[in-house]
């Protein structure tokens, strides 16, 4: 399998994604559109990945503009889909759905719940990272597979093959502290979860999560 990552900001990368290609044999192929403006083709991707970033969909870039065709390729084909945060607001907004500001902004650890059934054996409560301001819409046809204290829209689940997550499963330990070092400030200005980079980074990372992530991974990938 061919996996295209699509990455948006240096200090934001696949983490536990990578550790689940790597496991299944899988190849990764790492892109920046947002500095260098390539992207894959649909044909040439098996399932996309696409993680957060500082931007929002609503921006009018043209490269975010290609992001959503290729989404829509890939919908029109069925093939796996999974975002994390800005990645999920990319899908939810390829599907007609509005990307707004959220109610709270949430940065740092807070609990995530269950909404749906439909993946089955996922625990009813998790502990997730949270580094946003925004929210998406839930999509049409999607279902709502998460919520949070703060903010209802935490994710969903697009037929059996695409997940959005405003939150982070993906993060280990190492890309948890190179996210609160160099987005140090991100956290100080107007956050409702009330946590500093240093109180992020002590916090640690659930072990759940990676077997969460890996979990989700081969729901829409069909591994098992």
């Amino acid at each position: 399998m061919r996996i295209n990552v699509l990455q948006h900001t240096p200090n934001e990368g696949p983490g536990s994604i990578q550790s689940w290609a790597h496991d299944h044999g899988h190849e990764m192929y790492i892109y920046h559109p947002y500095q260098f403006g390539n992207l894959p083709t649909a044909a040439e991707t098996d399932l996309l990945i696409i993680l957060g970033g500082p931007m929002s969909p609503n921006d009018r870039d043209e490269w975010i503009g290609r992001e959503r065709v290729l989404i829509q390729e890939l919908l029109d084909a069925h093939k796996p889909i999974f975002g994390a945060c800005y990645g999920a607001q990319q899908i939810a907004k390829t599907r007609g759905a509005q990307i707004k500001k959220a109610p709270h902004k949430e940065v740092g650890w807070a609990p995530v719940y269950r909404k749906s059934t439909a993946i089955p054996n996922l625990p009813d409560k998790l502990t997730a990272l949270h580094w946003h301001e925004e929210m998406f819409e839930i999509p049409a046809g999607a279902q709502l597979l998460f919520s949070s204290d703060l903010v209802e829209n935490q994710g969903f689940l697009l037929g059996d093959n695409v997940i959005g997550l405003q939150f982070h499963f993906e993060p280990e330990a190492d890309n948890v502290r190179e996210i609160a070092v160099n987005d140090n400030q991100y956290p100080l200005d107007h956050n409702d979860l009330h946590q500093t980079a240093a109180t992020i980074i002590k916090h640690g990372v659930p072990a759940e999560n990676k077997r969460v992530m890996y979990q989700l991974l081969d729901y829409i990938t069909k591994q098992n």
